[in-house]
């Protein structure tokens, strides 16, 4: 990995882009995905966060039925999925996930190697985000990274973190291992479907999980 520039500066993934150095991208739309628009009858807005050069995903949720929204603060990659896709009605943006205004909520939010890409100390902000992005009984949807990494990034979840980080505003619903994942990933991947969970509901998943964790540390 390259160690000269911060993994959360754009400057990081424009020199990964740039180099060709880039493993965790393949150039199909995951067949969890494919499976996922076939049986879902939610139709409405996707936002697709840290979508890189995955632009065949966009067409995807395009041909499904999706108004696209998708985010990136990597020149290089914007620029390398809008020459791909060229005349396409979406919306693509060069910004930051965590800051930009979008000025609308979504129905779905899309996620596959951006929650990874991020420090571990930002991943209950990165909740928080979808959380406030989502609408009302809307869903996280997408392709999430669990294990161990010794040379990070990419940064795995674990089974605990994800239900400490996600229970205060999700409640999982679908969780199935992937088996044909990019060989940098392989056997460390499940789609899961998160759906935003109503404050009360939240709050008490949230207290149950904080509860969970300070009697693991006492047994410990």
């Amino acid at each position: 990995m390259t160690k000269s520039i911060s993994s959360a500066s754009p400057r990081f993934w424009d020199q990964r882009y740039a180099s060709g150095q880039t493993p965790w991208v393949v150039h199909s739309v995951p067949a969890a995905l494919r499976g996922f628009l076939k049986r879902t009858k939610t139709r409405g807005a996707v936002l697709i966060p840290g979508f890189g050069t995955d632009h065949l995903v966009l067409q995807a949720f395009q041909t499904a039925g999706f108004k696209v929204t998708a985010i990136d603060f990597s020149k290089i990659a914007v620029a390398r999925t809008k020459n791909a896709l060229g005349h396409f009605e979406c919306e693509i943006v060069l910004g930051d996930f965590f800051t930009f205004d979008f000025g609308k909520r979504f129905d779905l939010i899309y996620e596959r190697t951006f929650l990874c890409a991020l420090h571990p100390r930002r991943w209950r902000r990165y909740a928080a985000r979808v959380a406030e992005m989502l609408r009302s009984q809307g869903t996280l949807v997408g392709i999430f990274l669990y294990g161990e990494e010794t040379d990070p990034p990419p940064y795995p979840l674990s089974k605990s973190i994800a239900a400490e980080i996600f229970g205060k505003y999700f409640r999982l619903i679908n969780d199935v291992k992937i088996s044909n994942s990019a060989p940098i990933f392989a056997g460390m991947e499940s789609w899961q479907e998160w759906k935003r969970a109503d404050h009360g509901e939240g709050e008490a998943r949230a207290k149950k999980s904080q509860t969970g964790s300070k009697i693991s540390a006492k047994r410990r």
